[in-house]
């Protein structure tokens, strides 16, 4: 038995009270079930709370509108506040933090996939030589239809220049030593190497700056898709050196559905005039812009990648929950807290239902973030109709075919007692009376 923790309701109380985060929790507003009483919120793999700032943020934009119409993108009429035409670059600092990254190195834009195609443009630049793609076989399918019609595109195959790495037989996770046999069998032919921080089905965090490094070897160019990993562990893109990365902004971030996404080039592709890019008048320099030549001028940033301008009122959230972040200190305390929290969910699930399910995200704390997927293997028990169950009784998880459930305690607003008593629940379904 865990020393640090016991069986018992008291025992996560007591974890809360001496929690220096929970304070947290008052920034989000919870949801609650049909009959009013609230969820216990474990989805925040899917789609992040609601920042109760969001709203103030919001009606500040949504009125300065109606005060100011076309004058706001460069007025201002309260405080804090800032013109449309500059509203992005407000966050550029926080959001680098939490990648890893310099401020010049990061934008928000577009949406994930939106992004990943722009990159691609860019750094996918098949030969005759290097014309392959490296790609997880259990990846998102946005990753999948993303590569395949890039490949397409290029007048190629993906039966030809597609290259998944896959679970060895009977195994969940993808070994480390096969990512990089992979890299190594292919290297005379690789092109592009895109891998996800966390896989999202079963949490494993993939080993990011040893995939960086290979890559880079091997001559080819290295992608993240940090969908799962932004605001759930620490990161470090620069430092890493990784080519270009894109992540979304509506799971960890709280930034709401459909939220902008987010995405990082690496100063050394930045300002370069030999670099293929789809190009839009906001990626012009802001300050002859409104000359309107028709000589593209790129910003000496990644602001560069930018088509047009970014939607204000979708940008709101992402503000508020940055600054949320900021409250925190940063990704490295909700990490110490993410890991306390998983340690005790471990323990509980272990004390409690281990005949009656497996978990088959990676036990070693650096090769997880908050996320579990839970197998059900009760007799008897089927893992969807478990996973409705949970539902009806006020615990919002989701679903992923073909058998697992997920659940994510995030430290932000996740409190320990969310986590006892989602286990006394899903005790309850899998051990009726």
């Amino acid at each position: 038995m865990n020393k640090n923790f016991d069986n018992s309701l008291e025992c996560a109380q007591q974890l809360d009270q001496d929690d220096p985060l929970a304070f947290l929790r008052n920034e989000f507003e919870m949801t609650v079930t049909p009959n009013g009483d609230e969820e216990i919120y474990l989805v925040g793999n899917s789609l992040g709370l609601l920042p109760l700032a969001a709203r103030d943020y919001m009606n500040a934009e949504i009125n300065k509108w109606g005060r100011l119409g076309v004058r706001g993108h460069a007025e201002t009429d309260h405080e804090p506040d800032h013109p449309w035409s500059t509203y992005h670059e407000i966050m550029n600092e926080q959001m680098a933090s939490l990648v890893g990254a310099k401020p010049e190195e990061v934008v928000v834009m577009n949406g994930l996939t939106v992004n990943l195609h722009l990159m691609m443009v860019s750094f996918y630049r098949p030969n005759k030589q290097k014309y392959k793609i490296l790609i997880e076989g259990h990846a998102f399918p946005t990753d999948h239809f993303a590569v395949e019609s890039q490949i397409r595109h290029h007048g190629l195959s993906p039966a030809e220049a597609l290259i998944t790495v896959e679970p060895r037989p009977g195994e969940e996770l993808i070994r480390a030593e096969d990512i990089a046999e992979q890299i190594e069998k292919h290297k005379e032919e690789l092109a592009l190497i895109l891998l996800p921080g966390i896989q999202y089905y079963t949490g494993q965090v993939f080993p990011m700056s040893d995939i960086v490094e290979l890559g880079h070897q091997a001559g080819a160019i290295v992608g993240l898709d940090l969908a799962h990993a932004i605001g759930n562990i620490p990161l470090d893109l620069h430092e890493w050196s990784a080519d270009f990365a894109v992540w979304c902004n509506y799971k960890y971030m709280n930034s709401g559905p459909g939220a902008i996404a987010g995405c990082f080039v690496h100063e050394r592709h930045l300002n370069r005039s030999d670099i293929n890019r789809f190009e839009g008048w906001w990626g012009t320099n802001a300050e002859t812009r409104f000359e309107m030549e028709t000589v593209f001028d790129p910003i000496p940033t990644v602001d560069a990648w930018q088509l047009s301008n970014s939607s204000i009122l979708s940008m709101v959230p992402i503000r508020a929950s940055l600054n949320i972040f900021d409250l925190a200190g940063g990704i490295l305390p909700l990490r110490e807290k993410s890991e306390k929290q998983i340690n005790y969910l471990d323990f509980l699930l272990a004390e409690n239902l281990s005949e009656e399910i497996e978990v088959i995200t990676p036990k070693a704390l650096p090769e997880r973030g908050c996320q579990f997927s839970l197998r059900i293997t009760a007799q008897g028990k089927d893992g969807r109709e478990v996973f409705h169950e949970l539902e009806e009784s006020g615990v919002s998880c989701d679903w992923r075919y073909p058998d697992v459930i997920r659940v994510a305690p995030v430290p932000l607003y996740n409190s320990f007692t969310d986590i006892f008593r989602f286990v006394e629940i899903l005790k309850r379904i899998l051990r009726p009376e």
